[in-house]
């Protein structure tokens, strides 16, 4: 049993004994997986319509907490319910969990089934329908970073998320024998993944102690946010399973490098690669300097997308592969955005600023938001930079904190007229929320500073 199932392989399945439970599930702001547990018999018969979870589940931050705020869902509303539309083209089994399969929902409101606006699924659908309009589609790939702990999640938890030690001892970047200890859990990810049809190319040590990376093959936009979100799901899950703990904090230790989810993205009108021009020296067609322009100038408008909190900042630093810049440069891993690919018929861009906490629905949006402005304005691409970015002291710097993103992203007129009010109204909200949360916050560096000095 491999790769995804149609409706009917997945009754035949149920009517085997094969498989006896499916997740239903839809994607919160945050990027994960929520949903229910059904039995299998029931979801074949009845729940494979629809079934319901709570609007204030796409009002919430990571402690499923419910701020004030929002427009879409409050107490005052008394927090009604949602529908949740299984999308029956993404059944898959659930290699890793015995007797599972797993199906995707979009989030409908209850009273006119319509898509909700601000579902993480449903803003990605409306950019890739807009760019469907004027001929193109988008693929894209991402590269998600984490690190492996020697601990599992509760152990780590009790003790306070103070006794942090990664699976390995060193360095592991493309290291095969640091990595052959891995396979415990990186071998069962890779072939869990493969088998739930999630088109996984390979796993490598990255370059810190206990870091790894998970390459996906490139795919339709709305696929390749399906294969991230699944995949990072199916890490932990996995990570748990062998008594480890896998973290997607992007900054975890003050001196380790940070954990990425770098995107790649490229246009394509049919079968051809609208990006790639053979007449021009780096091979890059008129559009994909246009897009490339939208994306570039509309990077701080964004940033929020792409790093959604306080510690998503703490990664942007000078030396450690994190860009701090919004240029462009020729397979150059300082710049935020790389140019791969090039003078081929797979030239593409890299967006090197995205932290692996990122929602990749809404990561994907904006930066399809901000290349199809680029492509309707025709903006002009400016020269690549070379050398050493970090140094660039004429480059624009990305917004350096959620503070600074909350603004940019607020004040977006571009974003606004591509998501609508609603949508980036309800996120900013989110922002905001992450902000105020921090500032209450009291941490251990402020007391070891100040306890006696002060």
């Amino acid at each position: 049993m491999s790769g995804t199932l149609s409706f009917d392989a997945l009754k035949s399945q149920v009517a085997s004994g094969a498989i006896d439970t499916v997740l239903a599930c839809f994607v919160d702001m945050q990027g994960r997986l929520m949903g229910k547990r059904f039995h299998a018999d029931n979801f074949v018969e009845t729940s494979y319509r629809e079934t319901h979870c709570c609007n204030y589940l796409l009002a919430t931050d990571l402690e499923m907490a419910t701020p004030d705020g929002y427009a879409a869902s409050s107490w005052e509303k008394g927090y009604g319910d949602y529908v949740m539309k299984p999308d029956l083209t993404t059944i898959r089994p659930v290699p890793w969990l015995e007797g599972t399969a797993m199906v995707l929902c979009d989030i409908l409101d209850h009273h006119t089934h319509e898509e909700v606006p601000h579902a993480p699924r449903a803003v990605l659908k409306r950019q890739i329908a807009k760019l469907k309009e004027l001929g193109f589609t988008a693929m894209m790939a991402t590269e998600l970073e984490f690190f492996l702990f020697e601990k599992s999640f509760d152990e780590i938890r009790k003790s306070g998320f103070r006794d942090l030690t990664p699976i390995s001892g060193y360095n592991e970047d493309y290291h095969i024998f640091q990595t052959t200890k891995e396979e415990a859990v990186m071998r069962p990810v890779r072939n869990h993944l493969f088998a739930a049809g999630i088109p996984v190319e390979n796993t490598k040590g990255e370059a810190e102690a206990g870091q790894e990376e998970l390459n996906i093959r490139y795919s339709e936009a709305l696929d390749c946010a399906d294969h991230h979100t699944i995949a990072k799901h199916a890490i932990k899950e996995i990570s748990w399973a062998a008594g480890r703990a896998a973290s997607f904090l992007p900054k975890w230790h003050p001196d380790r490098v940070g954990s990425a989810a770098h995107v790649h993205q490229s246009l394509w009108t049919g079968d051809k690669p609208a990006f790639f021009d053979a007449n021009d020296p780096l091979g890059m067609s008129e559009i994909m300097r246009h897009y490339m322009a939208g994306l570039i100038a509309y990077a701080p408008d964004y940033t929020y997308f792409l790093a959604p909190y306080v510690n998503s900042y703490k990664r942007f630093s000078k030396g450690t592969f994190a860009p701090t810049k919004t240029v462009w440069s020729v397979d150059n891993r300082t710049a935020g955005f790389r140019l791969c690919g090039d003078g081929t018929n797979g030239v593409r861009v890299e967006c090197r600023i995205g932290g692996s906490d990122l929602n990749p629905y809404l990561a994907q949006a904006a930066m399809l938001a901000a290349g199809i402005k680029g492509i309707e304005d025709k903006l002009e691409l400016a020269p690549d930079t070379s050398g050493d970015v970090y140094e660039n002291e004429k480059a624009a710097d990305i917004p350096r904190t959620l503070r600074d993103a909350t603004v940019t992203l607020r004040s977006s007129k571009m974003l606004r007229a591509a998501m609508g009010d609603e949508v980036v109204d309800h996120y900013v909200r989110a922002s905001e929320w992450e902000q105020e949360e921090f500032d209450r916050a009291v941490t251990d560096w402020e007391i070891a500073r100040g306890f006696e000095r002060a």
